[in-house]
Order: C-alpha cells, then sequence, then structure tokens
C-alpha cells in the first residue's frame, strides 16, 4: 500500500471524515430548511413520510443539532438552522453548476428565453438597445422583462430570474451584485406649466401638486425627507404605479414628477415634456445588475452579462 492510500485511510483525518459524509443529505437539508416541513419536503424530494423523518434524524445527528423543532402544529428552524440556510443553498448550487451542461460559446447558436427583471425606468433606459444588440448577436434568443415584485423579493434564488437590473438593496449573501452605472433624479413637467414661469426655487418646488410613481402606492420618499430638513413639505396629489403611466400622466397634467435623467431626455421628446432641475440634493441612483451564483459559469448567462454591461454603459 502507497503512503498516500494509507494516510488517506487513517481514521480521523480530514479525508477520512469526509469519505463518511453523505453529500446527499445537503439535497434533504435545503429542502427541509426551505419548507419548513417534513412531509413538504418529502413531497419536494418525491420520498415518503418516514423516510424522510429518517434522513431528518441522521442530520441531526451528524450535526449536533435538532435543525427542526415543533412549535404548536408547524415546524421551525433553530439558530444553527437559520444560520445555515444560505450556506447551504450556496453550496448546492456551486455543486450543481459544477455538472451543469455549458451553454453555446457563440451567441449565434444560442435558443434560450432569459427573463431579466428591474423597474420600468430601466427599460424605458436600456430596453431598446438590449433588444437591438440580442437581435443582431443571438437571433435565437428572447429577452422577457419583468416588472419588479411588488413584494419587493426578486426569484433569483428560485430559479424564474436569470438577471435583476437596478437598485439592489439587499445583502443576500448568495447573490452576486455587480455595480453598472450611476444616476441622478431631474424634475419633469408639461410644456407651459406654471413652475416653469420663473426660477424653480425650494418653495415653489414644495408648493408645486406632485405626482409619484410607486408600485406600492407610497406617497413619500427620498424628496421629503430632503424637503423636511429645509423645513417644507410637499403635496402629492396622487401616484401611478409605473413611470411610464406616471409620465402620460405628467404630460397632460399639473403634476410634476421625478425621473432618472437618463430616462427624462427620451421621455421629453415623445410626450413634449420639460425637465428641471430639483433644488434638492438628492442621492444618486445606484444602477447593479445582480444574479444567482448557479449561473455564474454558464457561458450564455455570460453572454448576457456582457450585454447588460456594454449597453448599460453605452446609454449611460
Amino acid at each position: 500500500m502507497s503512503k498516500e492510500a494509507a494516510e488517506r485511510r487513517v481514521p480521523g483525518s480530514p479525508t477520512d471524515q469526509l469519505a463518511r459524509i453523505d453529500l446527499n443529505l445537503l439535497v434533504a437539508l435545503d429542502a427541509l430548511l426551505a419548507e419548513e416541513s417534513v412531509t413538504a419536503a418529502a413531497e419536494r424530494l418525491c420520498l415518503s413520510g418516514p423516510a424522510m423523518s429518517r434522513t431528518l434524524g441522521r442530520i441531526r445527528r451528524a450535526l449536533g443539532d435538532p435543525v427542526l423543532v415543533r412549535a404548536g402544529r408547524r415546524m421551525v428552524p433553530t439558530p444553527r438552522a437559520l444560520a445555515m440556510r444560505a450556506d447551504v443553498r450556496r453550496v448546492l448550487a456551486d455543486a450543481r453548476s459544477l455538472f451543469a451542461p455549458a451553454a453555446p460559446a457563440d451567441p449565434s447558436g444560442l435558443q434560450r428565453a432569459f427573463t431579466l427583471s428591474g423597474h420600468d425606468s430601466h427599460v424605458l433606459a436600456f430596453g431598446a438597445a438590449l433588444l437591438g444588440r440580442a437581435s443582431r448577436e443571438a437571433p435565437g434568443v428572447t429577452l422577457r422583462f419583468l416588472a419588479e415584485d411588488a413584494a419587493g423579493v426578486p426569484s433569483l434564488r428560485d430559479g424564474p430570474l436569470d438577471l435583476e437590473i437596478g437598485v439592489i438593496d439587499r445583502n443576500e449573501p448568495e447573490i452576486r451584485v455587480e455595480p453598472l452605472t450611476t444616476d441622478r433624479m431631474v424634475g419633469v413637467a408639461r410644456l407651459g406649466h406654471p413652475l416653469l414661469d420663473g426660477p424653480v426655487t425650494l418653495r415653489r418646488y414644495a408648493a408645486a401638486s406632485h405626482l409619484l410613481d410607486s408600485r406600492r402606492g407610497r406617497l413619500s420618499g427620498p424628496v421629503d425627507e430632503a424637503l423636511a430638513a429645509h423645513g417644507l413639505r410637499r403635496r402629492v396629489v396622487g401616484t401611478a404605479p409605473t413611470l411610464a403611466s406616471a409620465l402620460f400622466v405628467v404630460a397632460g397634467s399639473d403634476a410634476v414628477g421625478l425621473v432618472p435623467e437618463r430616462v427624462a431626455r427620451p421621455a421629453a421628446d415623445a410626450l413634449g415634456l420639460v425637465t428641471f432641475e430639483v433644488p434638492l440634493d438628492l442621492p444618486p441612483i445606484e444602477v447593479s445588475m445582480a444574479w444567482h451564483p448557479r449561473h455564474e459559469a454558464d457561458t450564455g448567462h455570460r453572454w448576457l452579462r456582457d450585454v447588460v454591461r456594454d449597453t448599460v454603459r453605452a446609454v449611460a
């Protein structure tokens, strides 16, 4: 027996410990932590209830932790289980990516639909350019743009989304985030609006009627915080669910709105709007893209990220 083989069989050695780990338990652990139910986890993995219960017992013995405990009629994860949930998903995603078939390196051969999510301001600013480049380089590719989830929780982790574009303000450890560009907010009003008859001062701006775009119908935001610092308050006359609908309302009313500067230019041309500087120190908009690490090595997804990166920066 060689020295290396003998070392591999030394009881208690790292190699010996790894050999005794059943990596299939990670799949079961991920299902249990996701479902927080033995029955639901069993259905997810196409196992019987008793088989999943036995697997949970093995996981408990391996970890030295109960993982899930009864709380009334349901099961709840232990603190250690909650702490390891993201790590379990990341390890499984990395393991699956090792065996995932690579997409064609040549985008002209791609036959695939990519799903992207983002605020409609980003679709307005970058959508046409993204579609144009995709059609030239990969005619077999379809880009599906979805609105931001009203709950604020994207589906990058669960699979429906390939890429999210926008202000990424979450910190899930397993999500990859890459900054793309910055933008700033400018005011917008119809041609001939009374606010534009003179300098747009703080008091005149606050006294105007304001329309907000908010998919959740929020009636306040950073502008209100900035005005409050000056002892002022604006009157919000309404909200619209998307920026595009808000722009049409602004174009036909006496309300004023806020738009990212890169959207303001084409919107002003298309709807006859006028942009103006907001007399406030508003925070910049940090535009990024986010994806799940299971797509990290996928050549098709890498092509998509390259296209988004180049297009956003070119438009910017």
